[in-house]
């Protein structure tokens, strides 16, 4: 059963502007792992945070670090949540997150759907 959906589109210019303006944004949003990546990397990171977000109802309190891409040997991305998006996603009946990632043409995009189980 499908528990939530979410999608996310960022400009890789202004992103870039952003972090460029503001350095202390990658240690607020981005992993100690995520953090040193290209500019193309953590802007589909960050779209995919902000899609897990938006598929998870966007409720307050959510920590950044909370949610981390990681890519598996494979090449696909996945998420390794803990803390509170953990609880968040435990408390809907989330038991798979699926993740998916693209950049092109200056933008990057993520996808998200979360399926819980049929009860």
């Amino acid at each position: 059963m499908i528990v939530g959906v979410g999608i996310d589109v960022v400009a890789v210019d202004r992103f870039e502007a952003s972090i460029t303006r503001t350095p202390a944004l990658r240690e607020k949003l981005f992993t100690d792992a995520e953090r040193h990546l290209p500019l193309l990397s953590l802007a589909a990171r960050f779209a995919a945070k902000e899609a897990l977000a938006k598929a998870l109802g966007a409720p307050p309190g959510m920590a950044w670090h909370d949610a981390e891409v990681i890519k598996e040997e494979s090449g696909r991305p996945r998420f390794e949540i803990r803390g509170s998006v953990l609880q968040v996603a435990d408390s809907l009946g989330v038991c798979t997150v699926h993740l998916s990632l693209t950049h092109d043409g200056g933008m990057a995009a993520a996808y998200v759907v979360l399926e819980g189980e049929l009860g």
